[in-house]
């Protein structure tokens, strides 16, 4: 057994728990189908966002986590429930309006406000492919309204018919007294208006594979369940899925905790084994609240994309998923530097150390070098100090603190240094608060810029950091977070940062004694 297997064995890295669970399954004898499947389901009934991104990432990592502790080939399909009706419009749309009339519609059927794809579930589709895509993620795309007209679908629909009243019984007894006298576990697609229907059966025919119902006009009508005539309540659609598919594990939103035993239970009516599970909690945004699809709160792909690199994105999704986190753009920075922390400490790490190391689930055990000399919080305040518009002016400060990198040597960094920027423009510039001196803190910084000044030594971050250090001890700021607080607040308009003597060494230190005499003239507040 390699190191890496037997370390996967004991690590206390959530994907290689879940992994050694999945494991067990099959212990007696692998899968008839001969590869183990995970799913992931998505409701393209809005944009894709950060939460659908989460969802694939988790499930690669224990699929990859799998596949060092079992030699079981393994496959991920990627379920798009877009013959759902269109129950509202969407809030961060295009041209609403055209929507309003095709609502209760199947997704697929509806027209695209984009107007780029056939229809607003295939644009939806196109961009959940696209965001995984840009990840690299590999997987198998299903769509629901393929699997259903296609006729896959058939042959659970067909048992779901034979159980209706067990998988009815299941279903009945989780919902209120007034949603009983009408719901059905099948909803027929009309065949004149194409709407999903909300209507109860008058008569389920078991040998015949049909239903009959009455639709809003007292029409009565007969379909087959079979060919996408019908699509299965969203609840038994699950279990029924999983029996059709024979899918070993799926994770979903704590919001879905609740109804695991009623699709574990509808699966094994319809003759499946249920999956593993892995209930991970939700996302929030600024204030608290559950990131929607439909109302766009919180931070899309293409946001996040836009400060910082697909890594970072990775990285944050790996932490703590058994915890709610707050998805704001101020999470970002911190998720950087701490995936380059990770990056660094893993070649020095030991087989184990490297198996409990996220950046071993991000990249696969694939894990690259990091280049990242400054980090990204003090690039940010280089940003801010400097005034740069754009990272070639970044670039004129880092060479000097490291003159070794260049943009060809460190991309990563290269990269970083265009985020910053953006990100500072957009976040940090709008907020920052400069204010004046008190007395003590003035006489602090006349001091600290004549030592600064006066300094012919060594310009490293451990050498001017003790400079810093000594003066703000010197003039009694205890604790001493109270002086590197007023720096930032009098110097950067804002209350914290990363440690003031790398960010002099960084920004040099005859412009850290200007930028120093700019906020005691009282040219910053």
């Amino acid at each position: 057994m390699s190191d890496l297997r037997e370390a996967a064995m004991t690590s206390k890295a959530w994907p290689f728990e879940e992994a050694r669970r999945l494991l067990k399954r099959y212990e007696k004898k692998p899968p008839e189908k001969g590869y183990v499947l995970f799913e992931t389901g998505y409701g393209p009934s809005g944009l894709p966002h950060i939460g659908t991104f989460g969802e694939v990432a988790r499930t690669t990592m224990i699929r990859r986590a799998f596949e060092v502790i079992s030699d079981i080939p393994t496959k991920l399909i990627c379920f798009s429930d877009d013959l759902d009706g269109m129950r509202k419009v969407p809030g961060n749309v295009p041209n609403p309006e055209m929507l309003r009339e095709h609502l209760q519609r199947p997704l697929t059927d509806v027209p695209d406000p984009f107007g780029t794809h056939d229809s607003f579930g295939a644009h939806n589709n196109a961009m959940l492919n696209r965001f995984l895509d840009t990840f690299g993620f590999e997987y198998e795309f299903i769509s629901s309204t393929e699997f259903y007209r296609s006729g896959k679908f058939d042959e659970v629909l067909l048992r779901a018919a034979e159980k209706y009243d067990a998988v009815m019984e299941v279903m009945l007894k989780s919902l209120r007294d007034e949603r009983r006298e009408t719901y059905s576990i099948f909803l027929p697609i009309h065949p004149e208006t194409g709407r999903v229907l909300y209507v109860p059966m008058k008569n389920v025919d078991a040998a015949k594979g049909e239903i009959t119902f009455d639709d809003e006009d007292g029409r009565e009508i007969t379909l087959p369940v079979t060919g996408g005539n019908v699509k299965l309540q969203w609840k038994p659609d699950f279990g029924a899925r999983w029996a059709a598919l024979d899918v070993d594990f799926e994770m979903y939103g704590k919001d879905h905790s609740t109804n695991t035993p009623i699709y574990d239970r509808i699966c094994e009516i319809l003759g499946g084994k249920k999956p593993e599970h892995f209930t991970y909690e939700l996302f929030l945004d600024a204030n608290g609240q559950k990131i929607s699809k439909t109302t766009g709160n919180g931070v899309s792909i293409d946001e996040w994309l836009t400060y910082a690199s697909t890594e970072s994105l990775s990285y944050f999704m790996y932490l703590k998923p058994k915890t709610a986190k707050r998805m704001h753009f101020d999470v970002i920075p911190k998720a950087v530097d701490e995936y380059h922390q990770q990056l660094r400490a893993y070649p020095t790490q030991d087989a184990a150390g490297q198996a409990n190391n996220p950046v071993w689930h991000i990249h696969s055990g694939n894990v690259p070098a990091s280049h990242m000399v400054v980090p990204f919080s003090m690039l940010l305040n280089l940003a801010s100090a400097a005034g740069a518009e754009d990272k070639d002016a970044m670039w004129g400060f880092i060479k000097r603190y490291a003159p070794e990198a260049t943009p060809e040597t460190h991309p990563d960094l290269d990269q970083a240094a265009g985020f910053a920027v953006r990100y500072y423009e957009d976040f940090v510039k709008p907020t920052k608060t400069f204010r004046a001196p008190d007395e003590k803190e003035r006489a602090a910084m006349e001091d600290l810029a004549s030592r600064l000044e006066a300094h012919d030594g060594p310009t490293d971050d451990e050498t001017l950091q003790t400079i810093v250090f000594a003066v703000g001890k010197e003039h009694g700021f205890d604790p001493l977070r109270d002086w590197f607080k007023a720096l930032y607040e009098v110097l950067l308009g804002q209350s914290q940062g990363p440690r003031f003597g790398g960010f002099v060494a960084l920004y040099g230190v005859a412009e850290s004694v200007a930028l120093i005499r700019k906020g005691l003239a009282g040219e910053l507040a």
